[in-house]
């Protein structure tokens, strides 16, 4: 659950910001987030935010955004899986609208390139760097066998043994939406072992790889695998960048009642 908290907010902040607009429910005036390509049969977590939002509507009604709940849900996941600690700035207030286009649009996809990923996090204000540490939280969660599919059936930068054992749960045809953990290593840790495993040609999917095959950011991932520690840092950094895209704040959006809803 830690991990589908954290994408969360990640696939929340890169569709118009840090806004809570991944959590509506369509509407008869727009299409959300929710069925859009990179989300539809992947994100979890919706239910857990809800318990989290009726409790805190409780104790303080129409004070604490979704926005905000989900950054600091996302920090409380890494922590409890392991992982580093960081002051998550709060203030965000919640969207009243989504978009399933921008969704499909502007979160990288699976099969992206190095330099389309690069494209991707630069657009949001993101550097390479950051983009390299943001794609640790790897280190935890899962995918589906329809996005590495590709990947295991058609690219020779993947260790065989691995290939192998990933291609009996994901056949070349069928079991679409059979999981494979994206850190074979340390699946439900929080720690370096992504970038470990990327060097060990061992990434899940091909953007993981892409992190590691002969370009711009082959050293930084070789650093992180080998200092554990500089990789939290780094992250932790990161995540506090990205949970500043774009925000909602002052009397722009609303305070949602119910996460689901516009109000």
């Amino acid at each position: 659950m830690g991990a589908s908290l954290l994408r969360l907010h990640f696939h929340d902040c890169f569709v118009n910001g840090c806004d809570a607009s991944v959590l509506l429910d369509d509407t008869s005036s727009f299409t959300g987030e929710k069925t859009a390509f990179p989300n539809a049969n992947s994100l979890r977590g919706f239910d857990v935010v809800d318990t989290i939002k009726s409790k805190v509507e409780s104790a303080c009604p129409k004070v604490v955004s979704c926005a905000d709940i989900l950054a600091v849900a996302a920090r409380d996941s890494v922590v409890a899986l392991g992982g580093p600690s960081w002051a998550v700035q709060l203030g965000r207030r919640d969207s009243t609208t989504a978009s399933q286009s921008t969704a499909n649009s502007d979160l990288p996809a699976p099969t992206s390139d190095l330099s389309g990923l690069i494209s991707a996090f630069s657009n949001k204000g993101l550097t390479a760097a950051d983009m390299v540490a943001l794609s640790g939280s790897h280190t935890i969660g899962q995918a589906r066998c329809t996005s590495f599919r590709g990947r295991l059936y058609n690219e020779t930068n993947i260790d065989s043994s691995y290939a192998t054992s990933l291609k009996s749960n994901c056949p070349s045809s069928g079991s679409d939406n059979v999981v494979s953990p994206l850190d074979v290593s340390t699946p439900t840790s929080f720690d370096n072992f992504y970038f470990k495993n990327l060097v060990n040609k061992k990434g899940l999917l091909h953007s993981d790889q892409q992190l590691f095959n002969g370009g711009s950011t082959d050293s930084q991932v070789s650093s992180y695998g080998s200092n554990g520690a500089t990789f939290f840092t780094d992250f932790a950094k990161a995540m506090v960048k990205m949970g500043n895209i774009s925000p909602l704040t002052g009397t722009s959006g609303v305070i949602r009642t119910n996460c689901r809803n516009p109000n």
